[in-house]
């Protein structure tokens, strides 16, 4: 037997049967019944040689943790002065009306977006059916009995507040009183007469 494994053959020896196979479980990893001393010292020194051959040495450890980084091959460095590689995907080269247009060819309807990382994903989920394509559907809008439509007003309510007293102090009577009156200065400032007789003061007003 080899000079090295002699003191750990007369430790094992010397260890009674109980204490044997106590050691034997913790090297080999199996329990074990045998009452043969000499089976259970060979086959305990045969588990730890096959565990040193498969475990590097602390030499060896210590020699791969000091060794410089190798260098890197040519193609992974980039050589100097030549531009970095191009950024890669079908959106990369497409300026933003390019976007735009594409999100009209795939999406159904137009944007004013000039979000360039939006537009992306909003192409991207259409192609792949997650969003709904197509023109917006017009909001239904409520007709009272008398023919007349009600139509959708939001405002802030400090500039709400401020607006009801502004037509208040000038007399008017009501808030639709003071839309048609707006609506109909703005079309005839702009010109157009025939939209603004619809909004033309009644003689009763």
């Amino acid at each position: 037997m080899p000079r090295t494994t002699a003191p750990k053959t007369k430790k094992l020896e010397s260890m009674n049967l109980t204490e044997l196979r106590a050691r034997y479980r913790e090297v080999v990893g199996e329990e074990t019944r045998s009452p043969n001393k000499k089976y259970l010292i060979r086959r305990i020194e045969e588990s730890l040689a096959a565990k040193k051959q498969r475990s590097p040495s602390r030499r060896a450890k210590a020699a791969a943790l000091s060794a410089p980084p190798a260098p890197a091959s040519p193609a992974a460095t980039p050589a100097a002065g030549t531009q970095p590689a191009p950024r890669r995907g079908r959106f990369a080269a497409m300026s933003l009306e390019e976007l735009q247009a594409k999100y009209l060819e795939v999406v159904g309807r137009p944007t004013g977006s000039r979000d360039v990382p939006y537009l992306k994903w909003k192409i991207r989920e259409a192609e792949a059916g997650r969003i709904k394509v197509g023109p917006r559907p017009e909001r239904e809008l409520k007709v009272r009995e008398d023919g007349k439509r009600v139509i959708p007003l939001s405002f802030e309510d400090e500039a709400l507040k401020a607006l009801d007293k502004a037509w208040r102090d000038a007399g008017l009577p009501s808030r639709t009183r003071f839309f048609r009156q707006a609506v109909y200065r703005e079309l005839k400032a702009m010109g157009a007469t025939e939209a603004a007789a619809h909004f033309a003061p009644k003689t009763e007003e």
